[in-house]
């Protein structure tokens, strides 16, 4: 079985948006030439699936999946996966990667993550990455996730201030000061773990630069 995701031809959102909210990546980070975006990424990838491995599951669940990446590499390496996104438009990206890559697009559905149940969603690892931020009820989508997470969370959000700081060192979003548009939530890494201690029991916590990455188990 081939083990890995080919990058060519993924396709991403590239900052659509809709009913006002930026859906997918802003940029195609899978396949920028710059090298800072680069190390970035292989940081969040390593720390990604070490976490994944700590937690040993035989299915996945990816709520806000966007163009559906991670899904298929899961699926690629022999673990059950699936995904879903409020969005049509990055489901629709995501179901065409997945043709692209020989898989079913049936790995991804339109789904709100304040629709998620255990019934249709629960997973033996639940994971929630770069989806919190842009919530306006980040805690009710915790309180959700904490029944349908059967065994394991892995979360991730960006660390602020420091995401903004690095965005405004390239010269993006400036008249933000430096704010990622979508972002509506901003935590450092105390204010995200209290947070997230409210649902969940934290096993692990891993900061690649410039993310809060947790995992995690249900109270």
């Amino acid at each position: 079985m081939n083990n890995h995701i080919s990058q060519n031809d993924f396709r991403v959102a590239r900052g659509k948006s809709e009913a006002g909210i930026v859906v997918g990546n802003t940029f195609d980070k899978y396949n920028s030439r710059n090298p800072v975006v680069r190390w970035m990424m292989r940081g969040f990838a390593a720390n990604l699936n070490s976490l994944v491995k700590k937690a040993a599951p035989k299915s996945i669940y990816e709520t806000g999946c966007g163009e559906g990446f991670w899904v298929l590499q899961w699926n690629a390496k022999g673990i059950t996966a699936q995904g879903s996104d409020f969005s049509r438009k990055a489901i629709a990206i995501a179901r065409a990667n997945a043709r692209q890559q020989g898989f079913s697009e049936d790995l991804f559905h339109i789904r709100s993550i304040y629709e998620l149940s255990v019934e249709q969603n629960g997973a033996d690892l639940v994971v929630c990455c770069e989806v919190l931020e842009h919530l306006e009820e980040p805690e009710k989508a915790l309180q959700i996730l904490a029944t349908v997470a059967q065994g394991y969370i892995l979360l991730s959000v960006p660390r602020e201030p420091l995401w903004r700081l690095l965005n405004m060192a390239r010269g993006k979003y400036l008249n933000a000061l430096g704010n990622t548009p979508g972002h509506v939530q901003h935590w450092n890494t105390r204010t995200f773990l209290k947070m997230v201690e409210r649902y969940f029991s934290i096993l692990e916590v891993r900061k690649p630069l410039p993310w809060i990455m947790v995992l995690a188990k249900s109270l």
